[in-house]
């Protein structure tokens, strides 16, 4: 009685951490709304990931007794990886969070999951039940909503530079998961902390590349309180903690029950710009956000279980 009591104790706690995961992305939003105004692109996403490697390393260190053995094709995914999910997504994502409000931002990645679905169809030859292309379209139809602000035939007039580069965001994503499965297939591939520590510490310092040519659009002295507190967030609690949690529930759980908990992210985000922000929720984006969380959860409904596609998720 008491191991089967001790399970169900262990199983709600992964459950309620990756319900902690949709609130901790969810909140990057937030976090980089508040941020991005206040630092330049560049140094603000290396600032993020250079927090996260001030976690993640350790914890590497720990995890594998010392630096893990890595093949030069490892470094060359991991470069790979941080360039377009880790250095171009986020310079994407923080240029759409200085243009449009937070929770408009978060609703629009709720095209992620399905952008990563077709990706793998096309790229794996993975067969989509018909269900799940309804879900697609359902979750296409909803973020058209949103885009739109209820008025589908004004869709093109209401998506500005700021939409435009969240869609950028969410195609790069897609393709950051194409080469995830490329990177840890066949024997000898790093674990899935190493991988991820790698890719981030990769992203970090070709971000600091372009660091020195915004020194002098900005003074750390002009940062707010809430702007560093921002920044730590998006490292430590964003990046490194989010996807240890997550891991941990892909492990217990399995990729597609684990994914079910992604469809949380655009309300927390959404939520916590209303809450955080102030920012106004229109009747179109609650409309457009319960359809195309109803097209994801669909599009994810009973998916045949395939290998977790390890990394840093960006949110």
């Amino acid at each position: 009685m008491n191991a089967m009591t001790g399970g169900g104790t262990a199983l709600l706690t992964v459950y309620a951490r990756l319900v902690g995961v949709a609130a901790l992305w969810g909140g990057t939003f937030i976090a980089g709304r508040i941020a991005a105004p206040q630092v330049p692109h560049f140094t603000l996403a290396a600032l993020r990931f250079w927090a996260a490697v001030a976690v993640l390393l350790p914890l590497l260190l720990i995890a594998e007794r010392g630096w893990p053995k890595l093949r030069a094709r490892d470094w060359g995914y991991a470069l790979l990886l941080a360039l377009i999910g880790l250095v171009t997504y986020n310079l994407l994502f923080l240029g759409a969070l200085e243009r449009i409000d937070a929770s408009r931002t978060a609703l629009v990645v709720a095209l992620n999951p399905i952008l990563t679905a077709v990706a793998m169809a096309l790229v794996f030859g993975e067969r989509l039940a018909r269900h799940r292309w309804l879900g697609i379209l359902l979750a296409l139809t909803g973020v058209s909503v949103v885009l739109a602000r209820g008025d589908l035939t004004l869709i093109l007039q209401r998506v500005g530079i700021g939409e435009t580069m969240m869609l950028g965001g969410a195609v790069c994503w897609a393709a950051y998961t194409v080469i995830s499965r490329f990177a840890f297939a066949g024997d000898g591939a790093p674990s899935a902390l190493a991988m991820t520590t790698v890719t981030a510490l990769c992203g970090a310092c070709l971000l600091s590349l372009g660091m020195p040519f915004e020194w002098a659009s900005w003074r750390a002295a002009s940062v707010s309180w809430d702007g560093w507190v921002s920044i730590a967030y998006l490292g430590i609690g964003g990046t490194a903690l989010a996807f240890v949690w997550y891991a941990q529930g892909l492990q217990r759980l399995g990729p597609a029950r684990a994914a079910v908990f992604n469809n949380l992210v655009p309300v927390f985000g959404a939520t916590f710009g209303a809450l955080l922000l102030g920012e106004a929720i229109l009747p179109s984006m609650v409309v457009g956000g319960l359809i195309a969380l109803a097209g994801v959860s669909l599009t994810n409904w009973s998916g045949p279980a395939r290998a977790p596609t390890a990394g840093i998720r960006p949110p």
